[in-house]
C-alpha cells in the first residue's frame, strides 16, 4: 500500500472556487478508483489559491482480483455419453476463450450446466492512474472557466505545474501542456523556486518551510489566532464573521494580520456602513470593546509576512480611509432626500420587465400587508405603521450607499427612517422584511417586520408564477423557492392564522386581470408549491412522509393548523392499533370513491330506512363525533380531534362486520353511501386517511 499525491499548481484561483473543487476532485477520484477496482483508504484534501491538491492513503499496488462466472448448455447438451465436449459444449468454450478442461458443472434449481469461469488479469495502479488522473482533473467543475494559449482545455485557472507521486515513483501523464513530475513550488514571493519530493509523506512539512499553509483548517487557525492576538493589544476583539474568514483564508497561502486604524469620525457612520465598506472591497475585519461598540481599527490578514509593519499598515489605512471617505460621502448625500422623495424614484427602477417597476411591487406591497393586518386582526395603530412601512421599504433601493454596497438594502433603510423620525416599528418593519436572507437564517423580529416579508414574498412568488417563472429542477433564479419556506416559518414562528389561498387569490388580483379559471388555476399551482416547501420542512422535523401528504391533501391553508394537524397524525401513527384504524377509515374513502358519482350527491340520510342497529350507532357516534371535533378545532386542540375521530374505528368496523354498502337496493344503498360521505367529510376535517401506508 502506497500514499497518493496529486497537486494541481495554477494561477490564483478565486476563493470561492477552492473548497467545492476540492470537494468535487476528491469525490471524482474517489469514483474513477472504485470503479477501476483500486483499494484506497482516506482522501485528505488540501488547497490554496495556487494549489489544488489530494493525498489518498493506502492506495493497493494493482487493481483486485475479480471472477466471471458464466453459464453455459445444460450438461445433457453440451457433453456425450462419454463425457467428452459436444459441438454445443465445443464452441462455448470457444466463445468464452477456454480450454476444455477449464470448464466447470454447476448444479442449478434446473439441473447441471456447463460453466466457465475466467478470472480478469490484475493490472498495476499506476499504470491505471496514469489514464484517470487527467480526467479526473479536466472533469472539475467551477463557475467559470478559461482557455489559455492555444490549448483546447478548460480549467479556472492557467496550469503550471502538476505533481502525481504514488509512493516515491511519479505517474506520468500530460495535462494541456504541462507533464506530471515529482516538482512542486513554495510561496511566490518568500520562496518562489521549484521544490523536489521524494514521497507524499514530506508534501505537508516542505510546503511549510517554503510559506505554504497547504491545510485548510490550519491556515484558518493561525489565520484567527494571529487577528485575536493582535487586536488584545489594544483591547479590541474582532467582529465575528465566519463567510470572511472562508474568503480570506483562500486567498493567502501563508497569513500575516497586522492592525490598522481609520479617523474617529468615521464612527459617525451607521455601523452597517463601517462594516460592509471594510469587509466586501478591502476584506478587512471589522474590531468592537467589550461593550460591542465600534473602535477605530480594523485587520487585514497579508499573504505574505511583512518587514515593516507599521509601514504596511499605513499602506492599508490609506487605501481604507478612500474607501470610508466614499461611504460617508455617499450617506451624507442620500440623507438630503427623505424616503418619501426616495420612494418616487423607485418609478425608473425595473423589478421585472413583465412585473413593472419596484414602484409598481411597492404600490402592491402596500395592499397586501395591509390585507393582511386585518386578516389578524391587528389594532389600526399596528396597521398604519405596516401600511407605512410597506411604502417605503424598498426607497433605499435608490439610495448612494445601497448601490455602491447592496448588500446593505434594508439596513440602510432603516437607518434613513430613523433619519426621517419614522417611527420603530417602521423602521425596524424595513429591515426586517428582507428576513430570512438564507436556509436558517434569523427571521423578522416584530410584527410589523414580519407581516411586511410575508407581503413581499407573497408579491414575487405570485408576480414570477403569473408570468412564467416558476422555479424548474435546480433553476430558480428569483429564489423562489426560499421566499416561500420564509413565508411558512414566518407564520409558524408569529402563529399567524391567515389564509394562503385568500391572499394568493388577492395577490393575483393585483397582477391579473384576465379570465377567472386561469387565475384560479394559477392559484392552485402557488399553493400546491408553497404545500412543497411545507412537506420539505415537515419531513425534515421528523414527520413521515406518508402522513404530510394525508394533511397537506386536505389542508385549508392555515399554516400553524397544518403543523400542528401534521404532528398529532404523527403521533397517533404510533399508537399500537393506529393500523387498524387507518384500514378502517380508507376502506370508507375507498367505497365513495369505486361508486356512482350520481349516488354519492348531497342527500341527506335517512335514519328511517337504517336496517341494522350498527347503521344507527355509526350516524349518532357520528354526529357526536363531529360536533366535538368542530369545536376543538375551533380552540386548536388538534390531539384531541384526532383521539375523537379515532373513537369511531369500533362503530366503523361494526357497519362494515353488519352491512352491505353496495345492495342491490337502490335506495338502502344511496342512504348508506350518504352516511359514509359525511364520515369521510369529517376525517378530511384532519387528514385524507386514503394517503397513510398500511
Amino acid at each position: 500500500m502506497n500514499r497518493l499525491l496529486v497537486e494541481i499548481g495554477t494561477e490564483e484561483i478565486p476563493a470561492g472556487y477552492i473548497q467545492p473543487a476540492l470537494t468535487s476532485f476528491s469525490s471524482g477520484l474517489a469514483e474513477k478508483l472504485t470503479e477501476a477496482r483500486i483499494e484506497y483508504g482516506n482522501i485528505a484534501v488540501y488547497g490554496t489559491p495556487r494549489r489544488l491538491t489530494l493525498i489518498v492513503d493506502d492506495v493497493a499496488q494493482k487493481q483486485s482480483s475479480v471472477s466471471t462466472e458464466t453459464m453455459g448448455p445444460p450438461e445433457r447438451i453440451a457433453r456425450d455419453e462419454s463425457g467428452n465436449l459436444t459441438v454445443p459444449g465445443l464452441k462455448f468454450a470457444e466463445k468464452m476463450g477456454v480450454g476444455p478442461k477449464q470448464l466447470k458443472i454447476k448444479e442449478t434449481e434446473k439441473g447441471r450446466y456447463l460453466c466457465a469461469v475466467k478470472k480478469q488479469r490484475s493490472i498495476a495502479s499506476k499504470k491505471i492512474l496514469k489514464e484517470i488522473l487527467p480526467q479526473a482533473i479536466l472533469s472539475l467543475h467551477f463557475p467559470k472557466t478559461m482557455r489559455w494559449a492555444n490549448l483546447k482545455i478548460l480549467f479556472a485557472r492557467p496550469i503550471h505545474s502538476l505533481v502525481a507521486l504514488l509512493g516515491n515513483e511519479v505517474i506520468s501523464f500530460q495535462v494541456g501542456d504541462i507533464k506530471s513530475s515529482r516538482y512542486t513550488f513554495g510561496h511566490r514571493f518568500m520562496k518562489p523556486g521549484k521544490i523536489k519530493l521524494t514521497s507524499p509523506d514530506q508534501y505537508l512539512e516542505i510546503l511549510s518551510n517554503a510559506y505554504v499553509m497547504v491545510d485548510i483548517n490550519r491556515r484558518k487557525e493561525e489565520l484567527v489566532s494571529q487577528m485575536n492576538e493582535a487586536v488584545a493589544r489594544i483591547g479590541g476583539r474582532v467582529i465575528p464573521d465566519d463567510e470572511l474568514v472562508d474568503t480570506v483564508t483562500n486567498l493567502i497561502e501563508y497569513p500575516a494580520a497586522v492592525v490598522g486604524r481609520f479617523d474617529n469620525e468615521f464612527l459617525k457612520l451607521p455601523r452597517g456602513i463601517l462594516i460592509t465598506a471594510m469587509r466586501v472591497h478591502q476584506k478587512y475585519f471589522a474590531v468592537k470593546d467589550d461593550q460591542d461598540n465600534l473602535m477605530p481599527y480594523f485587520v487585514a490578514v497579508n499573504n505574505t509576512p511583512a518587514r515593516d509593519v507599521d509601514l504596511v499598515a499605513k499602506g492599508h489605512e490609506r487605501v481604507l480611509r478612500a474607501r470610508l471617505a466614499d461611504a460617508q460621502f455617499f450617506f451624507k448625500t442620500d440623507l438630503k432626500t427623505s424616503l418619501d422623495e426616495k420612494v418616487e424614484k423607485l418609478k425608473s427602477v425595473l423589478f421585472q420587465a413583465d412585473l413593472g417597476s419596484m414602484y409598481d411591487k411597492t404600490v402592491r406591497i402596500e395592499k397586501i400587508a395591509a390585507l393582511v393586518a386585518r386578516t389578524l386582526n391587528l389594532d389600526q395603530v399596528q396597521s398604519n405603521e405596516i401600511v407605512r412601512a410597506a411604502r417605503l421599504c424598498k426607497a433605499d433601493l435608490v439610495s448612494q450607499v445601497v448601490i455602491e454596497f447592496p448588500k446593505l438594502q434594508g439596513i440602510m433603510g432603516r437607518a434613513y427612517a430613523y433619519a426621517d423620525q419614522e417611527a420603530e416599528n417602521v423602521a425596524s418593519a424595513i429591515e426586517e422584511h428582507y428576513r430570512p436572507t438564507y436556509s436558517g437564517g434569523v427571521l423578522p423580529g416584530t410584527v410589523h417586520g414580519a407581516v411586511l416579508s410575508i407581503a413581499d414574498k407573497i408579491d414575487s412568488i405570485c408576480g414570477c408564477f403569473s408570468i412564467g417563472l416558476i422555479p424548474t429542477g435546480a433553476s430558480d433564479p428569483y429564489a423562489l423557492r426560499r421566499q416561500g419556506i420564509g413565508i411558512v416559518l414566518i407564520a409558524l414562528d408569529r402563529q399567524f392564522s391567515f389564509s394562503l389561498s385568500n391572499l394568493i387569490a388577492e395577490s393575483l388580483k393585483m397582477l391579473n386581470s384576465g379570465d377567472p379559471a386561469e387565475i384560479k388555476q394559477l392559484k392552485e399551482k402557488i399553493l400546491d408549491f408553497l404545500k412543497g416547501r411545507m412537506a420539505h420542512l415537515l419531513e425534515a422535523e421528523g414527520v413521515s412522509r406518508d402522513a404530510v401528504a394525508a394533511v397537506l391533501s386536505v389542508a385549508k391553508d392555515n399554516i400553524p393548523n397544518i403543523w400542528k394537524k401534521a404532528h398529532s397524525l404523527q403521533q397517533l401513527k404510533s399508537e399500537p392499533d393506529f393500523e387498524v384504524l387507518a384500514i378502517a377509515f380508507k376502506r370508507v374513502v375507498n367505497i365513495i370513491k369505486k361508486a356512482d358519482p350520481s349516488e354519492t350527491d348531497n342527500r341527506e340520510v335517512n335514519k328511517a330506512i337504517f336496517e341494522h342497529e350498527s347503521e344507527s350507532v355509526l350516524y349518532d357516534k357520528f354526529k357526536i363525533v363531529k360536533e366535538n371535533v368542530v369545536k376543538l378545532l375551533d380552540k386548536g386542540d388538534i390531539d384531541q380531534a384526532f383521539a375523537d375521530i379515532a373513537s369511531m374505528r369500533e362503530s366503523v368496523d361494526q357497519f362494515f362486520d353488519d352491512v352491505m354498502v353496495m345492495t342491490d337496493d337502490i335506495d338502502i344503498r344511496k342512504n348508506r353511501l350518504a352516511l359514509l360521505v359525511r364520515i369521510a367529510g369529517l376525517f378530511e376535517l384532519l387528514a385524507d386517511f386514503s394517503k397513510i401506508s398500511t
